[in-house]
């Protein structure tokens, strides 16, 4: 199956695991390129872009390219190689971007992961392939995609809300906005072709635009 992978989503697992394996075994290496509020405000803003390649462990990293290689080749297949590039970047920063707003007030909050590009390609590919079904891992049965896009945003909310571990939970929901915002841009006639979805995918984000704020708070 590794043969068939478009060869830019290969490129970029291949990138994450080599790049996270240097952070696993350099701390002065991860402390240089995670995402830290602090850091960017004072100018780095490099990082917004270099934390996206960091995992804090084989897990998290192992989660977030397996989600890769799931939805990576549906949006780069149906779209094009550089779409996808667009879309994936751009998810990454987006979701930096709403981390540094989430965040603003806490100079020394960080986080790593590959997270938030993640979030806007699964968006993305479900916006593009409303039908398909997944066979996940111990899962016998097939789950539709939306299912796991939106336990995906469920658990991005909870671990924003609790802040859990030192994985960027706000950037998988600034992702996952990217990713919805990109795809509509770059293929507007979904708006027509699959207005459902669009819409019941825009739901969420525009509670989350509103509402945000008061994760903090509950």
């Amino acid at each position: 199956m590794i043969g068939n992978m478009n060869q830019a989503v290969l490129l970029i697992i291949v990138a994450n695991v080599l790049v996270s394996m240097k952070g696993f075994n350099d701390y002065a290496f991860l402390n240089k390129y995670k995402f830290q509020v602090g850091s960017i405000l004072s100018g780095e803003k490099v990082r917004m872009l270099t934390s996206g390649f960091l995992h804090v462990d084989w897990i998290h990293l192992g989660f977030n390219m397996y989600a890769l290689y799931l939805f990576g080749g549906i949006v780069a297949g149906m779209l094009s190689t550089p779409y996808f590039l667009i879309i994936y970047f751009g998810s990454l920063l987006t979701g930096s971007l709403y981390s540094l707003m989430f965040h603003k007030k806490e100079p020394y909050y960080s986080a790593v992961g590959a997270s938030g590009a993640v979030s806007g390609i699964i968006y993305s590919s479900i916006l593009l392939y409303p039908d398909m079904s997944l066979y996940l891992l111990f899962i016998p049965i097939p789950i539709p995609g939306y299912i796991f896009g939106i336990g995906y945003l469920l658990y991005s909310i909870y671990g924003m809300k609790k802040q859990v571990g030192n994985i960027g939970h706000a950037a998988h929901l600034g992702g996952l906005m990217g990713g919805f915002g990109l795809t509509l841009l770059l293929f507007p006639s979904l708006f027509f072709v699959n207005k459902l979805m669009v819409v019941l995918l825009a739901i969420p984000i525009l509670l989350l635009l509103i509402f945000g704020d008061k994760l903090k708070k509950i």
